[in-house]
């Protein structure tokens, strides 16, 4: 039987949905340069780090989800954790047009890097709102909350740089965020997933009372090439 698309789900995305956007071979494809910098392995149980060292530079932070081997050792891991893989169960979440939330495209990111810089939700660079639908909330001209979307098949659509300002926190608004892109995925006949770090209980707990179930565990790595 076939591996589930979620369970190597940056390569079902990079090989796929967001070709356009990967460089790489047929065994190794990454983001290209701007967009969120991740990789991922056609074959996880047999990883070809050969392949994917031309498409990296010395020091470069890297995203890898899905992949357990051994690390050759001209590369570093710098943080080697679990995320709980998450699916939508829920109902349609109803339209919450008091939100007020904006679309987000070139023209805002200075403003979505300065929300990252605060909140730090996770790879994301200047061109990661072009991988999907990103949404935020101002006041005035300061973005304090956003939502978007990452990793995606024809079928599942991962929800990520889910964050608010510390400024405005306990309100609510992303929260309203996710709900919003959930209905959106919904229409579109795709199934909303997202992933959670492991220590991030409280996260957790809230993406469960919004209508959220582990699908599966899921390893999380970053790392960098040595030499």
């Amino acid at each position: 039987m076939s591996a589930h698309v979620l369970s190597n789900p940056a390569w079902s995305s990079l090989s796929g949905l967001h070709a356009c956007y990967a460089s790489g071979t047929q065994a190794v494809r990454r983001y290209a340069r701007g967009y969120s910098p991740i990789f991922g392995f056609a074959d996880p149980d047999h990883a070809d780090f050969q392949a994917v060292a031309p498409y990296c530079g010395l020091g470069e932070l890297l995203y890898c989800v899905g992949w357990s081997g051994v690390v050759p050792p001209d590369w570093l891991v710098e943080v080697d954790t679990c995320a709980q893989q998450m699916l939508w169960a829920g109902d349609v979440p109803e339209a919450d047009d008091a939100l007020g939330a904006v679309r987000l495209g070139r023209a805002h990111v200075p403003q979505v890097m300065a929300l990252v810089e605060a909140t730090k939700p996770g790879p994301f660079a200047e061109r990661t709102v072009e991988m999907g639908e990103y949404y935020g909330v101002f006041v005035g001209d300061r973005l304090v909350a956003m939502a978007g979307e990452r990793l995606g098949t024809n079928d599942y659509r991962e929800i990520s740089g889910v964050c608010t300002h510390p400024d405005f926190q306990s309100q609510g608004l992303a929260r309203r965020l996710v709900r919003m892109l959930v209905r959106i995925e919904l229409a579109r006949g795709q199934t909303p997933f997202l992933h959670v770090l492991d220590y991030n209980h409280h996260a957790r707990r809230i993406y469960e009372r919004m209508g959220f179930r582990k699908r599966e565990e899921i390893v999380f790595r970053r790392l960098s090439r040595t030499g």
